[in-house]
């Protein structure tokens, strides 16, 4: 018995001493682990790799749509492709499965892809797989240095051994999605473009509604499941919001064609057109053309927002101010001379020049720089300032907000003397874009309101409106009385034969050669506009270049019941065999908005003849 509790004891203090031991161990090794700098940096790494990293899920940028549902900018996905060689499944056997099927992956790589030949695929992809090691940096190599469509990848996914599956074969794909426009340049610099591959809008409508198009990021995070580690989704990702603007794909290829057309004829430097609805402001194509080396067109820039002198244009709007405010009549007469007119520093010439009197009226018409120098000298001689404060009444001055970023503003300043004020009659030492003409003009034809142009109708999140845009008047122009003066000047510049209006008819020996602005389907109004261009002289001095012109023709259709109003811009035309009088405003830009204004309305419109005259219906 008592040898037994001898054992027991022995037994115990040995195991007693063995927990003893091992806490002493314990604490030995807390000790180094804290003090050595080995043991922590060691520790420091193990827990680095335990740490979950969450990972950015990017979301779908929205489209963009026109009026009718037609994409104008989307994203859609495209793959990068890699191979992983080290994978188990390709060295089991004596790499006999790799070698089974590489000629069939190569010969379909080379096929679907095309940028290889079958045998190039091959090396390629043999290479890695021989040199497959541990001491190999990358483990992925990328098969085709661009990116493939869908279509491509879901084909390259039924070749041999790549459709058993990533851990089979080592093909995987990256998946990126590219913002592409299915409808080429066609109106491409307002559609707007974006950063990189899948960054922020830019420029065009793409910056503009660049919080609504980006969505919000969402967050995955690593994780084990079904004995495997997969990125699973904590927040998810909100696609971006689609924009729905009132462009009209097919009324933008009418314009863009038209003015195309214009521009091979003209040899023109660029031109610019925009086609707006006269009640609603809805803009309904704008395009864009500059040419390039090779004598061909493209949209670069966005001319249809960028200000410059209007020329002729802005002689209806100093017209309107004069006679609004009492200061001229419509029916006050001016003497013009064909050799010009000296006022103080200044002389002022015609491109018609001949000794005649115009009335106000067929001064606008004829488009006569002197009559409109002496009407507004006449009206605000010492009084520019009145002049001034009256085209800001009208809501000239402060121009307005456009969807397309960088849009400029007018500039319209009080001049200091009665020599600037004289050439500002006739759109010298003003400047106005393209579009903000456009709105003056169609404030003419929209009864004397003129409203701001847009071009978003509304933005939706899954068929669902989130905000919607509407019609936002700026100003009233202004009297009836004057509105009714000014149209009727507008409708003798394109249909007054015997002055004849700028946009009428060209005459030679008296008889009419070509029709401008004139069309038997559909009636238009409007005005054009030329201006010597301000270029850097041998001095180094800007000077305005008798030979380098602007043209421009603005008006509204049908006239008898406006609709649509129009503008065409082609900067600094050529000479040329075909081309022979250079520039003609009417000629040119007349007959682009005259052709286009029959295809409008024969697009979504149809007419009779009643009494006499045109009547349009909306299909």
């Amino acid at each position: 018995m008592e040898t037994n509790t001898k054992h027991t004891i022995a037994r115990f203090a040995i195991v007693l001493l063995f927990i003893l031991g091992g806490f002493c161990a314990v604490l030995s090794k807390i000790f180094i682990t804290q003090h050595s700098e080995t043991e922590k940096e060691r520790w420091k790494a193990i827990a680095d790799n335990q740490v979950v990293t969450n990972q950015v899920i990017e979301p779908n940028r929205g489209t963009i749509k026109d009026a009718n549902g037609n994409l104008l900018a989307t994203s859609l996905p495209q793959y990068i492709v890699y191979m992983d060689t080290r994978v188990d499944a390709l060295h089991q056997g004596g790499d006999t499965l790799f070698y089974k099927y590489i000629d069939s992956i190569a010969d379909g790589l080379s096929r679907i892809i095309g940028d290889k030949s079958a045998k190039e695929y091959k090396q390629k992809i043999t290479s890695a797989f021989r040199s497959t090691s541990k001491k190999v940096k990358y483990k992925d190599i990328r098969l085709h240095k661009g990116r493939i469509s869908y279509i491509q990848k879901r084909e390259i996914q039924q070749l041999p051994l790549i459709r058993r599956g990533v851990y089979k074969s080592g093909v995987h794909f990256e998946e990126q999605h590219v913002r592409q426009k299915p409808f080429g340049t066609l109106g491409s610099r307002t559609i707007g473009s974006i950063f990189g591959e899948a960054g922020n809008g830019n420029a065009g409508l793409e910056k503009h509604f660049e919080d609504y198009l980006r969505g919000e990021p969402g967050i995955s995070t690593r994780m084990r499941v079904a004995g495997r580690w997969d990125n699973v989704p904590v927040k998810d990702a909100q696609n971006g919001c689609d924009v729905i603007t009132t462009l009209d794909v097919n009324l933008m290829d009418i314009c863009e064609s038209t003015l195309r057309d214009k521009l091979n004829y003209t040899q023109g430097e660029w031109g610019c057109v925009i086609l707006m609805e006269t009640h609603s402001g809805q803009v309904k194509a704008i395009c864009n053309l500059d040419r390039q080396q090779d004598g061909t067109y493209c949209e670069l820039m966005n001319h249809a927002v960028t200000r410059v002198e209007p020329g002729s244009t802005f002689k209806t709007i100093a017209m309107m101010a004069a006679l609004d405010e009492g200061r001229v009549q419509i029916d006050d007469t001016f003497r013009v001379y064909r050799n010009g007119w000296d006022y103080r520093s200044s002389h002022h010439t015609d491109s018609h020049p001949k000794d005649t009197i115009y009335s106000a009226r067929s001064a606008l018409a004829i488009s006569s720089n002197i009559a409109l120098a002496k009407m507004i000298v006449k009206g605000y001689k010492g009084k520019a300032e009145p002049f001034v404060n009256k085209l800001d009444k009208m809501g000239i001055c402060a121009g307005f907000e456009t969807e397309i970023p960088g849009s400029s503003p007018p500039k319209i300043k009080v001049p200091n003397d009665d020599v600037t004020l004289s050439k500002m009659a006739y759109g010298y030492s003003v400047e106005l874009s393209p579009i903000q003409i456009l709105a003056f003009y169609n404030g003419i034809a929209n009864g004397g309101k003129m409203i701001r142009p847009y071009m978003v109708s509304h933005i939706e999140k899954d068929g669902e409106i989130v905000e919607e845009f509407d019609t936002e008047t700026l100003s009233t122009l202004c009297k009836q009385s004057t509105l009714r003066d000014i149209r009727g000047a507008l409708h003798d510049v394109v249909w007054d034969d015997d002055l004849p209006g700028t946009a009428s008819v060209l005459k030679w020996g008296g008889h009419i050669i070509r029709r401008k602005a004139q069309s038997d389907l559909v009636h238009i109004a409007g005005k054009t506009g030329t201006a010597q261009l301000l270029r850097p002289g041998s001095n180094g001095k800007w000077t305005y270049h008798n030979d380098m012109h602007r043209m421009t023709f603005v008006g509204y259709f049908p006239e008898e019941d406006p609709q649509y109003t129009c503008i065409c811009m082609i900067e600094h035309p050529l000479k040329t065999e075909t081309n022979h009088w250079a520039y003609d405003a009417g000629a040119d830009c007349g007959s682009a908005v005259r052709q286009i204004a029959e295809k409008t309305m024969a697009y979504g419109w149809v007419y009779a003849i009643q009494n006499g005259q045109t009547v349009f219906k909306k299909r």
